[in-house]
């Protein structure tokens, strides 16, 4: 059966990282590359990172359905899941690993359903999320805010997904996740 990796969580939360480490640590997954509008930050490039594409062309793919999931989170600012992406994955006889925000890690298990294993990165508290957002430095003083509000809304779905890891220490998060890995691509 294909499977897939669900990554979900508040930006800040260490998801990245802990996506980073479970490519490393398991050959049999691929990174799933999502589509934006957004433009390219720092050193992100097209195809690596994400797919940069226009508003329009976005919608355009919306009206040929070619997304498993995808979402306008501002105006004009869309992610999304190619179904093409998936496909090309598994076609190698790879396991897709997805690192999305709360809503796309919710609609991709009702997508994928068992073929899916969901895990929500909770920050150990609000307070350290916001001092890890602000240490980051790459965010001003109002988009940390606004941040910091959107994770204490994404954290009331934490119970919609089938794992629930809080990243307090890095290594003991990255152990938890490795076994959950392990006894989902074993089974």
């Amino acid at each position: 059966m294909n499977k897939v990796i669900i990554f979900s969580a508040p930006s800040g939360s260490g998801k990245t990282t802990l996506v980073k480490h479970c490519l490393e640590q398991f050959p049999e997954l691929a990174f799933s590359v999502s589509c934006t509008t957004r433009n390219p930050r720092g050193t992100e490039q097209n195809g690596i990172d994400y797919h940069f594409i226009t508003p329009d062309e976005f919608r355009q793919k919306i009206s040929e359905n070619a997304f498993v999931e995808y979402e306008e989170v501002y105006t004009d600012k869309y992610y999304g899941t190619l179904k093409s992406e998936v496909e090309r994955i598994w076609n190698k006889g790879k396991t897709v690993i997805f690192d999305v925000d709360v809503q796309g890690g919710i609609s991709l298990k009702k997508y994928f359903g068992d073929q899916a294993r969901s895990i929500f990165i909770m920050p150990p508290s609000i307070e350290e999320l916001e001092r890890r957002l602000v240490s980051r430095a790459t965010d001003d003083a109002e988009t940390i805010r606004t941040r910091v509000e959107k994770a204490s809304e994404e954290m009331t779905y934490k119970d919609q997904f089938d794992e629930i890891v809080v990243n307090s220490d890095l290594d003991e998060a990255k152990t938890s996740v490795q076994q959950i890995l392990n006894n989902f691509l074993h089974q």
